[in-house]
């Protein structure tokens, strides 16, 4: 499975370091259970997360970003398996405590139904009790469609909500962005 990130992964570290907002949130957790990050790349938040604790699977379409997200796993001795895959066929969900989701909701014209319907599968695989943790831009109609969608859930209850800005500078371009992002957080309850 080759993605157009492969070309992007060859440069180490290519959207730069987690964010200290995420990183900070769950490092709080104890203990720490199992972590599944949907879209890890090259594992810019698996890799601190493990080294937090958590037995973290990340499972991402890029051979690139799995293998070199691996190779500092073994190399540290991480709990972190990498899975090179297609997030949306996933079936295992259901077996984690945390599922997070990092920048993977666009809701552009094309990509909105999928993602629309890939997040209410998400929340559906989730067992009780098991956290969601979202972070996405923080800007007008992306932020309005996952607002719509995820209010839908009765059964999702807010723990986080934290605006913070990332900045991503561009290795291949010199192209400096800064854009204004949100963290979120919910609980799973049981169905009523």
């Amino acid at each position: 499975m080759s993605t157009s990130y492969d070309k992007h992964y060859m440069t180490e570290d290519y959207f730069g370091d987690p964010y200290p907002e995420l990183i900070n949130f769950l490092s709080g957790f104890s203990p720490k259970g199992k972590l599944l990050d949907l879209g890890c790349g090259q594992g810019r938040d698996s890799i601190p997360l493990a080294r937090l604790g958590y037995k973290v699977t990340g499972i991402d379409s890029s051979f690139v970003g799995i293998g070199q997200m691996l190779e500092i796993a073994q190399g540290e001795g991480l709990d972190l398996e990498g899975i090179v895959g297609d997030i949306y066929n996933y079936k295992g969900i259901n077996k984690f405590d945390i599922i997070l989701l990092d920048s993977m909701f666009h809701f552009t014209r094309k990509d909105r139904k999928k993602e629309i319907g890939y997040l209410k599968d998400v929340v559906g695989a989730m067992k009780p009790d098991a956290m969601l943790v979202i972070c996405l831009h923080n800007m007008g109609a992306i932020y309005k469609t996952f607002s719509g969608v995820i209010n839908q859930f009765d059964n999702l209850v807010l723990l986080k909500n934290q605006d913070f800005s990332y900045t991503f500078n561009d290795p291949d371009s010199d192209h400096r962005s800064v854009v204004p992002y949100i963290m979120l957080a919910y609980i799973k309850k049981e169905d009523l």
